[in-house]
């Protein structure tokens, strides 16, 4: 059996599994295209679960294309205050203001007219396309690849572009168009995310492809897909400077470029300093502290760097001018703070 004949002999016992197994996902029924949309930019780099509120949050405040357009970015990055990754949003918004100025509010269906758009790659175009409006459109991801991969016990690298193409273009030449279409880009992710799981978690017992899967006919499942190590994160060492003049804290704005763009944080610098050396350093600010006590330490993980974080609580006599001066209240209601600093926003009225 050629890799075609059995990915195509798959396609309708998934259609037909996937029918009975779905799971009833507030994006899922009847969707806008604008939901499909949404959902999947969310779903980059966030489990299912962990978005869910963020996105009915989202869609009661954003409902369309007009409004995520009009809406300003500070309330924008509220919105998606805890998912990281902010440029997502930023890039949704582009892409609003984009489908607003060139097909009157309503997004494209051709996949080739999404990708033009703002954020938009192969995997969403595809998503969109297929799911929202029935085209013969794949959407490869992480789940896809390993589903694919295992079926035809392939030992390409997964992390290689290549392989994603090659996926791309075998299941391009097999996709059903409607409903068929939506069905199996979902039943595809379904699958990936509930049964064909990564390494020792895989159930093969529960795969309505069992009996064509050569990977689990070789016993080859938890050694496929393959896949080359990544790169190790970089670690850097940062002290937080948790600066208090009365109800107020310090916060300020990031470069409009490089890792979390434009967020507000509380002030840092990069090394482990010592108390001695905080206080040198506001000194050099302007603002000698009144006292300068350790406040906990954290670690944050980005998809290169590792932050490995120690926070001060320092009282300050009087407002460094060149800072943001907020209360407690005011940061979690108007300011977007990543998640990087959340154990010190959970502390600041306790």
């Amino acid at each position: 059996m050629t890799e075609t004949e059995r990915i195509g002999a798959a396609i309708p016992l998934l259609l037909a599994w996937h029918r009975v197994n779905r799971r009833p996902l507030p994006w899922r029924g009847r969707p806008t295209p604008y939901a499909v949309w949404v959902s999947e930019i969310m779903l980059q780099q966030t489990r299912i679960e962990a978005a869910i509120p963020y996105y009915l949050r989202f869609m009661e405040r954003l409902p369309d294309v007009q409004a995520l357009a009009e809406v300003s970015e500070e309330e924008l990055l509220k919105l998606w205050e805890g998912l990281g990754y902010y440029s997502r949003a930023r890039n949704l918004q582009k892409a609003a203001r984009a489908i607003v100025e060139q097909y009157g509010g309503a997004l494209p269906a051709s996949a080739q007219a999404l990708r033009k758009l703002p954020g938009i790659g192969d995997y969403t175009a595809g998503a969109i396309a297929s799911l929202a409006f029935g085209q013969p459109e794949p959407a490869v991801d992480g789940n896809v690849l390993r589903v694919i991969l295992r079926l035809t016990a392939r030992r390409d690298d997964a992390l290689e572009p290549g392989t994603r193409a090659w996926v791309t273009e075998l299941l391009r030449g097999l996709y059903p168009t409607g409903e068929d279409a939506a069905l199996l880009t979902e039943g595809l992710m379904e699958l990936g995310e509930t049964v064909c799981l990564p390494r020792e978690g895989v159930r093969c017992e529960a795969c309505p492809l069992a009996a064509l899967c050569l990977a689990r006919e070789q016993g080859e499942q938890a050694a496929l897909p393959v896949r080359s190590q990544p790169k190790p994160r970089r670690v850097e060492e940062r002290t937080v400077l948790l600066l208090r003049r009365g109800d107020r804290w310090a916060v300020r704005r990031r470069a409009e470029k490089g890792l979390l763009a434009g967020m507000w944080e509380f002030p840092n610098v990069e090394g482990a300093l010592s108390a001695e050396e905080v206080t040198a350093l506001l000194t050099e600010w302007g603002g000698e502290p009144l006292s300068v006590e350790p406040w906990g330490e954290a670690r944050h993980l980005f998809t290169h760097v590792e932050w490995r974080m120690r926070g001060f609580l320092i009282l300050c006599p009087r407002e460094i001018p060149a800072l943001t001066w907020r209360t407690a209240a005011e940061l979690a209601s108007d300011h977007a703070i990543p998640s990087a600093f959340r154990m010190w926003m959970e502390k600041l009225d306790a």
